[in-house]
């Protein structure tokens, strides 16, 4: 099968024509006219073999994670998806996983009507590189930068499944945490959910415009990405350990997994954000509205750095990183 034949059969007049896309797959460009008072909101990720995903990962579910991690930036933007672009390196032609693959990818896009408009496909070592188009009414859209002393900070969701299901899979993580072994495989399986099929906060993200002042999606570890914030507000934070919430298989664990997890765990795909203390019942309406739940975890600072402390209020001191690229343990 050639590269044209694979775009055709696997890719190409899945989706109905979306409102403002002029022009489609199938020419040198897409074109595609933003709706009247809104900015654009442009966001890229690439999914490698081996560094963020299994070589065996399941088809239908990759499809449906290398489109949910971008659609989770736009959540973190509050922007409403509108089309996306899909570059895929393949190793060979194997047609029951293209159909596998599209399949996942083309039910979430379907979901949000979002429309595939173009792309690149080449062999080589599997590589997923999706970038997606949003739209946020001009002036409204959530930022990294715009947090203030005094702000509660919040978190959509459960955190620490996901890296739960990861530890399963790993034997020097099974070494490292031996209450990991105890876990049924109702109880794995349960986590592996969170991993393989996170769910962009598209809605919460929409209804937190003009409610959150900062925002950003948690899927390198909350501490890393929380971080991101207040480097970008020049501010500090106090956040408590035990206020996390933590998903419900990573709850049977001990406190230490917990928190280590919860705080470091990355894949979560929720949405952390900021808001001004007099705006919690509206922060509470807005979760309720998108049908998501919210935690309050902590408050921003003036002094910089992140602070951990515990039920009681004391220092609580861990020696945890979150998933960095280029970060190898021990070096």
């Amino acid at each position: 099968m050639t590269e044209f034949e694979v775009i055709q059969r696997y890719f190409t007049n899945r989706q109905l024509l979306q409102c403002g896309v002029d022009l489609s797959i199938g020419d040198d460009c897409a074109l595609f006219s933003p709706r009247a008072g809104t900015q654009l909101a442009i966001s890229s990720d690439m999914l490698v073999e081996g560094r963020h995903f299994f070589s065996d990962a399941n088809a239908r579910m990759l499809g449906h994670k290398s489109l949910a991690v971008n659609l989770s930036d736009l959540a973190a933007m509050g922007a409403e998806p509108r089309a996306f672009t899909l570059a895929l390196a393949l190793p060979e032609v194997q047609p029951v996983w293209l159909r596998d693959f599209s399949d996942g990818l083309f039910e979430l896009a379907d979901h949000y009507h979002c429309q595939l408009i173009g792309g690149d496909t080449t062999k080589g070592p599997l590589n997923i590189c999706i970038t997606v188009f949003g739209e946020v009414p001009n002036g409204q859209a959530l930022r990294r930068d715009t947090a203030r002393e005094g702000d509660d900070i919040w978190v959509s969701g459960t955190l620490g499944d996901a890296r739960l299901a990861l530890a399963s899979y790993l034997t020097t993580d099974a070494n490292q945490h031996s209450d990991l072994c105890t876990m049924s495989e109702i109880q794995k399986q349960q986590a592996a959910l969170h991993l393989h099929m996170p769910s962009p906060r598209i809605a919460l993200g929409m209804a937190l415009r003009g409610v959150a002042r900062a925002a950003i999606d948690v899927s390198d570890g909350l501490i890393g990405d929380l971080n991101h914030i207040l480097e970008r507000s020049k501010s500090g934070a106090t956040v408590w350990c035990d206020a996390l919430p933590f998903g419900a298989t990573l709850s049977h664990q001990n406190v230490s997994v917990q928190r280590e997890f919860a705080l470091a765990g990355g894949d979560d795909y929720e949405l952390c954000f900021t808001a001004s203390k007099d705006q919690r019942n509206v922060v509470l309406a807005a979760a309720k509205q998108a049908a998501t739940q919210v935690t309050r975890i902590g408050y921003i600072e003036s002094e910089k750095g992140l602070r951990l402390r515990d039920a009681n209020n004391l220092p609580v001191n861990l020696s945890i990183h979150s998933f960095d690229h280029f970060y190898e343990p021990g070096n």
